[in-house]
């Protein structure tokens, strides 16, 4: 009589690190249940060929063995192309997210003198206030029409925090105005400081003047016709160009718009949003040649972007090498979903549901 003992090391595929593990396989719909490595092989339909199995053990062994490692490969390039197939699904679903830039936060040390500023100097209206003394902080936003179809600006006032630091990181705001120079003057009128006289922009035609406002913000007028948002631009300061504009285009699916190189000044613009820059809010981001990083500083804290799936959105910035801060989800005691990241220079952006930004209670818990 011919024994025949299993051979269980040969037969059992190895479901390491190197393959994939559960959790993987359940995120990426493969199952292991079919896969038994306690159950020993069965030889009873082999019959008579039991002594052939016998006289040519090694190279059965082999046989199986490189069948084993061939339904791995397999299986590891099903995995693979499941991970890419939902990838892609995430990123293409982006372009057709509804998105807009809602707001720009940013803290100031002196609310009232802050407002009075905007209004007076800027043409801003203030479009809401609300004090909220258990957390030591106010808000207030303002900018040229209503929340729910306008980019505004949303101020914090911290108790008891006078000054903050701007860094050199963050560049400037923009306020597109119908004349420049009449601007300037009724600035200069109210106290305000102007960095920039009014001017065309270097190697260019457009009208412009940059002026700073009581707590040192920059801002940058840009003379041009009747537009339905006046506050057109966030400029930021980033280390590699390319990375930044690959980033805001897969993960918030913003266009670019255009670029300009200054060769002469050593440094590079994008400009990037969702739409035209003559009626819509854009970001512009700027890379000086040879400089990676900036410092921060305190003072600017992040935009909003409106989207219809704060889930899918945190999966889209993963995917492109964000940061999340906050998982996405709902805030707690009201139902509004958020969720917020970091981009690959450390800039900050949080995303919620469009058709909730006039939600008081969300605005204020996101701002301090």
């Amino acid at each position: 009589m011919v024994r025949i003992t299993p051979m269980a090391s040969t037969l059992r595929p190895s479901l390491g690190s190197s393959f994939l593990s559960s959790s993987s396989s359940a995120r990426l719909g493969v199952s292991l249940s079919s896969w038994n490595p306690t159950r020993p092989p069965s030889f009873a339909h082999l019959g008579s060929a039991v002594p052939q199995l016998h006289s040519f053990g090694l190279k059965t062994s082999k046989l199986l063995r490189e069948g084993s490692s061939s339904s791995i490969v397999a299986s590891g390039k099903a995995a693979q192309a499941s991970t890419s197939s939902v990838e892609e699904n995430v990123l293409e679903w982006v372009k057709k997210d509804n998105r807009r830039m809602l707001h720009v936060v940013y803290r100031v040390g002196d609310l009232d003198r802050t407002i009075k500023f905007y209004t007076e100097c800027l043409g801003m209206k203030l479009l809401r206030k609300r004090d909220i003394p258990e957390e030591r902080y106010t808000n207030a936003f303002l900018g040229y029409g209503p929340e729910d179809s306008h980019f505004v600006i949303e101020l914090t006032y911290n108790y008891g925090v006078d000054k903050y630091d701007i860094g050199n990181g963050f560049g400037h705001f923009g306020i597109a105005v119908e004349d420049v120079a009449k601007t300037v003057d009724l600035i200069k009128a109210k106290g305000g400081k102007v960095t920039r006289e009014p001017g065309p922009v270097k190697g260019g035609k457009s009208i412009i003047a940059f002026i700073e406002d009581p707590d040192g913000y920059k801002f940058e007028l840009i003379e041009r016709g009747p537009t339905p948002e006046p506050l057109c631009q966030v400029m930021l300061r980033v280390g590699d160009l390319d990375r930044a504009i690959e980033f805001y285009k897969k993960a918030f699916g913003m266009e670019l718009l255009r670029t300009r190189d200054n060769p002469e000044y050593k440094y590079t613009i994008a400009m990037m949003g969702y739409g035209p820059e003559d009626t819509n809010p854009v970001m512009e981001f700027t890379y000086n040649y040879g400089v990676t990083e900036y410092d921060k500083g305190n003072a600017y804290a992040q935009i909003a972007i409106g989207t219809d799936d704060v889930y899918k959105t945190a999966e889209a910035i993963k995917l492109c090498g964000g940061r999340i801060t906050r998982e996405p989800g709902p805030l707690p005691g009201i139902n509004t979903k958020i969720t917020a990241c970091l981009d690959p220079d450390g800039w900050k952006t949080v995303c919620h549901l469009a058709f909730e930004v006039t939600s008081t209670d969300f605005m204020l818990s996101i701002s301090v």
